[in-house]
């Protein structure tokens, strides 16, 4: 995470609390607030709106009822409900060693696939995501952005190294990317195109992606699914991922 600014509340010459504001790969300002007392969030929130454009985001543990609070006496509202899941890697817990690859099409694990088709497929699948479900319902990676404050490109993310491929015909019509997390890696996207779902091409990527991590001695992933995503929700299931924790994303317009 890269901050872009910093507030701190004092209390007798200490450090009582502190702010923090960044912007995730989809542009939404997020923030968050780690402070000792609620005296101490008031103040930081306070001055954190007043220094802030609208609209910001962040995300708290639904189980936290009392930042929650704090949260929601600020103004904000629960914009979307997220589940932070496990999902296991053995083909025999998934059931994926059976899943089998659609014809006429073709899986490319991570640092196979030609940098210049991903790209267009990048583009292509967040085209079709912006302009149905919209792109703040898929999972983003926080970017690090330039010291000069001009905007990230969004596809650094998008590359062989991280990135598992399904092309059928030639052409690249689905990907998974892992995230870049130490000891446990997380599917940061799976998608496909819009005109190929429905035909087992998830759930072939899923499997040589999973299949892969297992025989690495990887034995679970982490994955990010919005509550409203049913079609997300229900490939995760079909492969036993477990509910771990349940994120509120809180929204001030």
């Amino acid at each position: 995470m890269c901050v872009e600014r910093e507030w701190h509340a004092r209390e007798d010459g200490q450090v009582v609390g502190h702010g923090a504001a960044w912007r995730r790969l989809d542009g939404r300002l997020f923030v968050s607030i780690d402070a000792w007392h609620g005296a101490a969030f008031d103040q930081i929130v306070g001055m954190m709106l007043a220094d802030l454009p609208r609209p910001l985001y962040t995300m708290v543990d639904e189980t936290d009822a009392e930042l929650t609070s704090q949260w929601q006496r600020a103004g904000f509202t629960t914009g979307r409900r997220e589940w932070m899941c496990l999902v296991p890697t053995d083909p025999r817990a998934t059931g994926l060693h059976a899943a089998s690859v659609p014809p006429d099409v073709t899986i490319l694990p991570v640092g196979e696939p030609e940098e210049g088709p991903l790209r267009r497929l990048d583009r292509a699948l967040r085209d079709e995501i912006e302009a149905t479900v919209g792109w703040q319902e898929m999972p983003a990676e926080v970017l690090h952005r330039p010291a000069d404050g001009s905007p990230v490109d969004p596809s650094v993310f998008v590359h062989p190294s991280k990135c598992a491929v399904a092309a059928r015909s030639g052409q690249y019509v689905g990907m998974i990317r892992l995230a870049p997390v130490p000891r446990q890696p997380r599917i940061g996207l799976i998608a496909v195109r819009a005109g190929q779902r429905r035909h087992g091409i998830a759930r072939a990527l899923l499997a040589q992606v999973l299949g892969s991590l297992h025989q690495s001695g990887i034995r679970t992933v982490a994955a990010e699914v919005s509550e409203a995503n049913e079609a997300a929700t229900g490939l995760f299931e079909s492969v036993g991922a477990q509910r771990v924790s349940r994120n509120l994303e809180l929204l001030l317009r």
